[in-house]
């Protein structure tokens, strides 16, 4: 029970903050979850109310439904009723189960392939029970209008009422059975790419090397050691405040953090994207028609408890939501957005030395590069975004290598998934700092977002005129920039011997024309 007082005429309503779980994005600043809660304190002076052949195989599969609704307990055999659907071409699944099976497979999934097949083929055989006595009931309701005995009229009144009550059973069982079937089939992820190696996160495949990691003649000192001695950032005040795993950034690391993003925003804006802040609060079914899996076991989001919102994770899900149920013109593709919010993530894994410091937290802030696009554009564009990416991490002086991730490391929603790793001399090792992931339609089909295709519109014999029929755009989505391991990277790689840290040049103009940070006076 929330405790309730006044405090200047307005009201403090205590939430508990529960967790819910979800399954790994397109980037793998996702962490281990322990079960956790938080409180927070919402200040309100009214009272809050309640709250090719892969072309085709991604089509298929991309069409995945997820209950939209909070979670809700499945008892006594009744089955969880989903608040929103996707169109999933279930034929096509059965007619391939071979594939889907492999893809499965090769995923880690824990889809249930057979079951959602043996569900369908129950569906099929009683919507065929269903339309054979709709076509009895149609037959007997033709035959009394006619002149009839009234022996031989009640016997068609009994018969009709048989057939209503019969079917009234079927259409029931008939709904249920397609809900049960749905909410199964959201655990199917989307196909992978051919290219995408198959395997472990070891498993990998190297696209790209820049750069080779600095030398250094003097002891390397990590972040920690560095913002401790440049009064940069207050972990233990934090922890105080809010608990482990939260930051102050002090000084000259807020203006970095300002710097990183208004530099980053500048330089995507020149390739046509659109800048956009977002609602940092979502419905938990815009999490979910992501295709992310909030009832999985792996918990990363902030769920408001007694609520249908979330915290979010990634500003992915707002700008996914931005074109939800709507079909944009074809002139209008590709949208480009580049997005910056503050990110919320439940745990931020386990404890160690390669996880200290800012490199896992729990809010950080983030710049997010998301584009939707016609199908066969998809390709081209998730190329574009590994390309800007790389160029920023370039132009700061990074060394960094890219990966091509394989089947085990991709989220539901991913067809194919680049990672950016830098090298981190104060940890010792290379750290993952963006992600680039092309979903084709598997968003978007759960979204609900087309196109039109500008074809000339058709004309009937019966002189109709018929549109082209809409298609599902393709989504893709990459970091720009987050924060936290930006700093990280920054203040590694650039220390010097005596103590300060050398600010990149692109960054400079937005620091005042800051050139390096240096130890305070004593």
């Amino acid at each position: 029970m929330a405790l309730q007082c006044r405090l200047s005429g307005a009201t403090i309503q205590s939430l508990k903050m529960a967790t819910i779980p979800i399954s790994p994005s397109s980037s793998r600043f996702i962490f281990r979850t322990t079960p956790q809660t938080l409180n927070l304190a919402l200040f309100s002076r009214h009272t809050p109310p309640k709250a090719p052949p892969f072309s085709v195989l991604i089509r298929a599969l991309s069409a995945q439904a997820v209950a939209a609704a909070p979670a809700a307990e499945i008892s006594d055999n009744k089955v969880v009723k989903p608040q929103w659907k996707a169109a999933i071409d279930f034929k096509w699944i059965r007619d391939n189960k071979e594939a889907v099976a492999n893809n499965i497979k090769n995923r880690n999934s824990n889809a249930k392939l057979e079951l959602v097949l043996e569900l369908y083929d129950k569906m099929l055989n009683i919507q065929k029970e269903v339309e054979r006595l709709r076509g009895e009931r149609n037959n007997v309701a033709n035959k009394m209008k006619g002149k009839l005995e009234p022996s031989e009229r009640q016997k068609l009144v009994e018969e009709g009422k048989n057939l209503k009550e019969g079917l009234t059973t079927l259409e029931e069982d008939l709904i249920n059975l397609r809900d049960e079937l749905q909410l199964e089939a959201q655990c199917i992820p989307n196909m992978t790419h051919p290219d995408v190696p198959i395997g472990g996160e070891d498993s990998s495949k190297l696209r790209n090397v820049v750069g080779s990691p600095l030398s250094f003649d003097f002891p390397v000192k990590d972040h920690l050691q560095i913002g401790k001695e440049l009064d940069l950032f207050d972990f233990d005040a934090a922890a105080e405040v809010s608990g482990s795993k939260f930051y102050y950034l002090k000084n000259e690391a807020v203006m970095l953090e300002i710097a990183l993003v208004n530099w980053t925003l500048t330089e995507v804006m020149k390739k046509s994207f659109t800048p956009l802040t977002t609602p940092e609060i979502v419905r938990s079914s815009v999490v979910e028609k992501c295709g992310f899996q909030p009832r999985g076991e792996n918990t990363q989001v902030y769920s408001i408890e007694d609520s249908d919102q979330c915290l979010i994770g990634t500003a992915e899900i707002p700008v996914g939501g931005i074109h939800m149920d709507s079909i944009v013109s074809e002139s209008s593709l590709p949208l480009k957005y580049v997005a910056f919010s503050h990110c919320f993530r439940t745990e931020a894994g386990a404890a160690g030395t390669a996880t200290r410091g800012l490199y896992r937290v729990h809010q950080f802030s983030k710049v997010e590069m998301f584009i939707l696009c016609k199908q066969e554009e998809s390709d081209m564009y998730h190329d574009e975004l590994i390309k800007i990416e790389e160029d920023l991490f370039s132009s700061l002086g990074l060394h960094y290598k890219t990966l091509d991730m394989a089947t085990g490391d991709l989220g539901a929603p991913a067809y194919r998934k680049f990672d950016v790793e830098a090298w981190m001399p104060g940890l010792g090792r290379y750290g993952e700092i963006s992600s680039a992931s092309n979903c084709t339609d598997y968003q978007s089909r759960r979204l609900g977002i087309r196109y039109r295709p500008s074809e000339s519109p058709t004309t009937s014999k019966k002189g109709k005129t018929n549109q082209a029929t809409p298609k599902f755009v393709h989504t893709l989505n990459a970091t720009a920039c987050a924060v936290p391991r930006m700093l990280v990277c920054l203040l590694e790689n650039f220390q010097q011997e005596d103590g300060s840290v050398i600010i990149p040049k692109p960054l400079r103009p937005f620091m005042g024309g800051i050139e390096a940070i240096y130890p305070k006076s004593r």
